[in-house]
């Protein structure tokens, strides 16, 4: 038997038939659905410090369960001492059961784990159904050992659905338990 993520199992018996009934869709596969959530850590000291780079993907790997991928610079910046090709940051891409394992572990552990946490911004929908939101300190998903941590990074989290319109999104990540600051939009 094949193991299926808490999520995945809740999107198709509770969120489809919930966002079915909300938005009056006359088949299930109307509902929007979560694609991808891509995470993406700039690292512009890198430039200076070759290890601070190799320290990101690092953590980035443990935080995601996936290889980290650096992101290179498309052109030369001479006021930054800039060269094009050099890494200035870290990003993976989360895609099927990887995808739902890192959205239950970022619900139900890592965001409570926020100083002074009360609800994600719901401003960051891009107006197709994305939606970004930035993490201030990578030390709250429990992967990362804080001992040692020698730089606090943050970092920005997108969630890529097939929803049309912001509310459809919203309502979809609401479901998942993302818990917005405004329940209602």
């Amino acid at each position: 038997m094949s193991y299926t993520p808490r999520l995945k199992e809740k999107f198709g018996k509770e969120i489809v038939p919930s966002l079915m009934k909300e938005f009056d869709y006359t088949n299930p596969m109307q509902a929007p659905r979560l694609v991808k959530i891509s995470l993406n850590q700039g690292v512009g000291d890198a430039i200076t410090d070759k290890k601070i780079i190799d320290t990101a993907l690092e953590e980035m790997t443990l935080i995601a369960g996936q290889k980290a991928v650096p992101t290179k610079s498309k052109k030369d910046i001479s006021n930054f001492k800039l060269r094009r090709g050099m890494p200035i940051g870290v990003r993976v891409t989360l895609r099927g059961n990887n995808m739902y394992e890192f959205l239950d572990k970022l619900v139900a552990v890592s965001l409570p784990r926020i100083r002074d946490f009360k609800g994600v911004n719901d401003k960051g929908f891009d107006g197709r159904g994305n939606y970004t939101m930035g993490i201030p300190e990578q030390i709250i998903f429990p992967e990362i050992n804080i001992d040692k941590v020698n730089r606090i990074n943050g970092m920005d989290i997108t969630f890529v659905t097939t929803a049309k319109t912001d509310r459809e999104a919203f309502a979809l990540l609401r479901e998942f338990g993302v818990p917005f600051k405004n329940q209602k939009q």
